[in-house]
């Protein structure tokens, strides 16, 4: 079973602040044209624009933060810039590892992991054993990672463990195979670089988040960016399926 309330099934607990937030990382390479520069510098600018996120997200108090990397899509893109974001990831592994374990941050990494090399798999596989005990946010990065993939990959690891389910299976037998099972479902998804649509991330957890969509190009995603999506979310009212009548004053149960 889940650890988390699903928000068809139940009611999720919500408040002011997000408990869990997710992101699309969008406008890397628009930000490097804009200043005559290769692609390559804006996604090296946008991991520095996630450690601050981090350290934004832990002043506010949100536990789970996922942003969405690389997806399964992403392999379109030119050979070389698939090449470089392979390399930039590895090395973002590798060089941040060690601050997130001093600063008591889990990281889990989502995604199909099949066509990932051994240095990679190896990066992967050794931060997540470090920081797995670790608490007070769980910094999750979805790479090579696609909504519907997910589903699928979830059904056929549930099948196999559970043969007796082809016949059948609830929402809640499933739910334990989904590759987020160990969070709730986000409450805010920020897309940034003006794009409107979620582009084959979270599919099945998405079913009740907050979107909120800003033209804000991701490297220049700030904390006055982060706090004026934080506002939007506050204004919000999460009725999960109930009138405006069977709620409080702001909405959030």
């Amino acid at each position: 079973m889940s650890l988390f309330t699903s928000s068809t099934q139940n009611i999720p607990e919500s408040s002011n602040v997000p408990r869990h937030l997710a992101v699309i990382m969008d406008g890397n390479g628009r930000w490097a044209k804009k200043r005559f520069l290769p692609r390559i510098m804006g996604h090296k600018r946008g991991v520095e624009t996630v450690r601050d996120l981090i350290k934004q997200c832990i002043n506010q108090g949100i536990e789970y933060l996922t942003l969405f990397a690389f997806s399964s899509e992403n392999w379109r893109r030119p050979p070389e810039e698939v090449k470089f974001l392979m390399g930039l990831f590895l090395e973002a592994i590798q060089k941040e590892v060690n601050n997130l374990h001093q600063n008591n941050i889990r990281l889990v990494l989502i995604g199909d992991r099949s066509r990932f090399d051994a240095r990679l798999l190896k990066a992967m596989h050794d931060a997540e054993t470090l920081t797995r005990h670790n608490k007070i946010l769980t910094l999750t990065i979805a790479a090579n990672y696609g909504g519907r993939w997910d589903i699928v990959q979830a059904t056929n690891r549930m099948l196999h463990a559970q043969p007796e389910l082809a016949q059948g299976f609830t929402e809640q037998e499933l739910a334990p195979y989904l590759s987020m099972h160990y969070a709730p479902e986000p409450d805010l998804f920020i897309r940034t670089g003006g794009e409107q649509r979620i582009s084959n991330f979270l599919l099945w957890q998405l079913a009740y988040t907050e979107l909120y969509f800003t033209d804000t190009l991701w490297p220049d995603f700030d904390a006055e960016a982060l706090k004026l999506s934080l506002e939007s979310y506050r204004l919000r009212e999460r009725r999960f399926g109930r009138t405006s009548e069977q709620l409080g004053s702001n909405g959030h149960a």
